[in-house]
């Protein structure tokens, strides 16, 4: 290409340099069957490059035939494959045909779409291996995945919204460690300052990322790993009821919480008067939000391995409201078992990133309401269930820029009031413990 450039450089200075018109012509005619030559080598080449490309996905095996053996065979080999049983899938598919605009492609049925998806999300395949298992093109999956996962965010606000503030969840009015002092205690004013109130939990997880160099020090959490920081709330049946995805890791999950609750758009699910959720030592414990008490034994791994079991209310305190608030860390055992890319994050664009992360919650609780009898959850839904710890999370204290931006937001007089409600709830539940 180089030399063709070359002397057609050359050729058009003779042409220029030409005097008679007999010299130009001859010039010419070499320009032109220069021109012609290249061409038909250019054309030759291509034309041998045609041929001697060889077939990559010609496996006997079609997309459309493994969707087809995964859906007709044994159950258990669709749920290792893609963590979903077939009639909640059968489910999806239904909702997504009629509350988005998917449908099937030309050469692609809406059901090998979601499942390519699903596919990619559960076992942190990359692009070439979802090439390899559903033979078809990396363009394919690349398009695929990038349809699929914009129509499944798009229904976060339909599979993720705030709980009946006014119901009080079963798990606390059949637990006699929540729900014994209003059958029994005479006064009705503590109806209102006890765990009925609780209308669920909060806090934040660290998932992982892959953030460009310029700005990945804003995503490198306290482990130095590339992560984003997830704030979700979740109601005690172990669904999500808000989530927010995208901040960097760096950024103390206190200091999430209070931006949310500053922007009148974000849509953060405020408690009503006299309701809280709970949250962890990270937080500030203010109305709305109670929090455990500090430079005291919180953690549930703490209490069990004590040989003197509990000393004093407020480790009695702390213990329990570690096991009700231990919903939201066993939610996210639940969600980062099922879709292990949140832990091994493949290279997505920050905006596909957060897509994939609600999608993520979104099937976490479409499978909630549509298969009680799911695995998973069986497994992370006892009581007490602890989940593989977050190296990244927050709750082992305060950070010192997050939390003095959350405790100024608000006023010493409400800070007391939440303070006393807490010591009337520890002061009871202490009583009626001995």
């Amino acid at each position: 290409m180089r030399l063709m450039i070359f002397l057609s450089h050359e050729i058009r200075l003779k042409m220029c340099a030409s005097r008679t018109p007999a010299e130009w012509d001859e010039t010419f005619e070499l320009f032109v069957d220069m021109t012609l030559g290249y061409m038909a080598l250019n054309m030759g080449q291509r034309y041998l490059n045609r041929i001697e490309r060889l077939p990559m996905h010609t496996s006997i095996r079609t997309g459309h035939q493994y969707m087809l053996e995964l859906l007709n065979q044994h159950p258990d080999r669709m749920f290792n494959k893609i963590r979903i049983y077939r009639p909640c899938f059968e489910m999806l598919i239904q909702v997504l045909r009629q509350q988005t605009t998917l449908q099937n492609s030309r050469y692609l049925t809406l059901e090998e779409q979601v499942m390519i998806f699903v596919y990619v999300i559960s076992q942190k395949a990359t692009n070439r291996m979802a090439m390899e298992d559903w033979q078809h093109s990396g363009s394919t999956i690349s398009v695929v995945f990038t349809r699929i996962c914009k129509a499944i965010a798009s229904l976060s606000q339909t599979f993720i919204k705030p709980p009946n503030f006014d119901a009080i969840p079963d798990e606390i009015r059949w637990n006699p460690k929540y729900y014994p002092y209003f059958q029994y205690h005479y006064l009705v004013i503590l109806i209102d300052l006890l765990w009925q109130n609780c209308i669920g939990a909060i806090d934040g997880t660290h998932i992982a990322a892959h953030a460009p160099a310029d700005v990945a020090n804003n995503f490198r959490g306290r482990k130095s790993t590339v992560t984003s920081n997830m704030l979700a709330i979740c109601s005690f049946d172990m669904l999500f009821t808000y989530v927010v995805t995208g901040w960097e890791g760096a950024v103390h999950d206190s200091r999430v919480l209070t931006t949310q609750l500053e922007d009148p758009t974000s849509g953060f699910p405020h408690p009503p008067p006299g309701k809280y959720y709970l949250v962890d030592s990270g937080y500030s414990n203010k109305p709305g939000f109670l929090a455990p008490f500090r430079n005291v034994s919180y953690h549930l791994r703490d209490a069990r391995r004590r040989a003197g079991g509990i000393n004093g209310p407020t480790e009695l305190f702390n213990y329990r409201h570690a096991s009700l608030r231990n919903c939201i860390e066993r939610c996210f055992g639940v969600l980062k078992a099922r879709f292990p890319i949140l832990w091994y994050m493949t290279n997505f664009s920050l905006i596909r990133q957060r897509e994939i992360a609600m999608c993520c919650c979104v099937l976490h609780n479409f499978i909630r309401l549509h298969n009680r009898g799911d695995p998973l959850f069986d497994r992370y839904g006892v009581d007490g269930v602890m989940p593989p710890s977050d190296s990244d999370s927050d709750d082992d204290g305060p950070s010192s820029s997050g939390t003095a931006r959350d405790q100024g937001a608000n006023s010493r007089n409400d800070n007391n009031f939440a303070n006393d409600m807490r010591d009337r709830i520890m002061f009871e539940m202490y009583l009626n413990y001995n």
